[in-house]
């Protein structure tokens, strides 16, 4: 299951392929995307106790330094990356939509790859998903509310079906069950990875008429994005005397987003186009995170600065 988790840009890849060359199946599936999203957070919750929520108030200043570079960058960065490479008003609401988005799961596994705290990385991704359902609708509508509709109380509620209900039952069957679910939750990773999958094939069959025009500004814009918040997370960090470990965290978690949520919304609320970003972004962010979690592997972080917090790392949770 790890080597199939491992290689899901491949998968993407070859799952727009074949979208893209045979799109009617894939079409027909676009009732599919916010399941199958639901699913992969309801995976997410089946890794979370009720500790991992309270270790919030443990660790408040790097988890509020973490989580306002989340929300203060990327929604920013999408919108002035959109507005310099003159996005179409859809591509620019999809690309301020993946940056308004919290903290992607799949940056926990790239965490503990490149040696950075995961006990940090899994509080960050829970606080920032949890936040999301006020700081998405309203960014998105903050960044481009006067060039595209946005129905911020519609993804109010959108967010609360598709993130909080299904995290909060996989929090609940992971309380009462967990120690009964070993297998399935080693199963899971490879479910989102397959799910995540089908949604960009989905995304891209619906924009099969527009992806010679659309994407390559749309993947220019996502390189760019994906690049400036994985720099900003590790340099403000370091600028502000963290250590190494807690700066690869916070690049990680800032530069990987839940595109997955992204696109679920841009289908829901915007248009199929809108979701051509946060489904490169699913793409890219991967590829991107793993590159660097290689490279950072092979440099051990040295010992921790003045300002390193007492972390735990649970053998369960990476």
């Amino acid at each position: 299951m790890t080597g199939f988790t491992a290689l899901m840009p491949l998968w993407a890849l070859l799952g727009a392929v074949a979208a893209y060359l045979a799109p009617a199946p894939f079409v027909a599936m676009d009732g599919l995307i916010v399941p199958l999203l639901g699913l992969v957070m309801l995976g997410m919750g089946m890794t979370l106790t009720a500790r991992d929520f309270t270790a919030v108030l443990r660790r408040p200043e790097v988890v509020g330094l973490g989580i306002g570079l989340q929300y203060l960058v990327m929604p920013l960065a999408g919108w002035a990356i959109g507005l310099a490479l003159g996005l179409p008003p859809a591509l620019l609401a999809g690309l301020v939509l993946v940056g308004a988005s919290p903290g992607g799961t799949a940056s926990n596994v790239v965490c503990y790859l490149a040696r950075g705290d995961v006990a940090l990385s899994i509080t960050l991704t829970t606080g920032s998903t949890l936040i999301a359902i006020l700081a998405t609708p309203f960014l998105t509508w903050l960044y481009v509310g006067e060039r595209v509709p946005v129905p911020v109380e519609g993804m109010l509620w959108s967010i609360a079906r598709i993130v909080l209900v299904p995290v909060a039952v996989g929090v609940m069957i992971n309380s009462l069950l967990g120690a009964y679910l070993g297998p399935l939750k080693r199963v899971f990773p490879a479910v989102s990875v397959a799910a995540i999958v089908l949604i960009i094939a989905i995304i891209v069959g619906l924009n099969q008429a527009n992806v010679a025009t659309l994407v390559w500004a749309a993947a220019l814009a996502v390189v760019l994005h994906n690049a400036l918040g994985l720099a900003a997370g590790y340099w403000v960090a370091r600028r502000l005397g963290w250590d190494e470990r807690t700066a690869r965290t916070l690049a990680i978690e800032v530069g990987m987003q839940n595109s997955g949520l992204a696109v679920a919304l841009a289908v829901k609320h915007f248009s199929a186009a809108a979701a051509l970003p946060g489904a490169l972004f699913s793409v890219w962010h991967n590829l991107s995170g793993s590159l660097l979690a290689g490279h950072w592997a092979r440099r051990p972080p040295p010992e921790s600065g003045s300002r390193n917090c007492e972390t735990r790392e649970d053998p369960d949770q990476t």
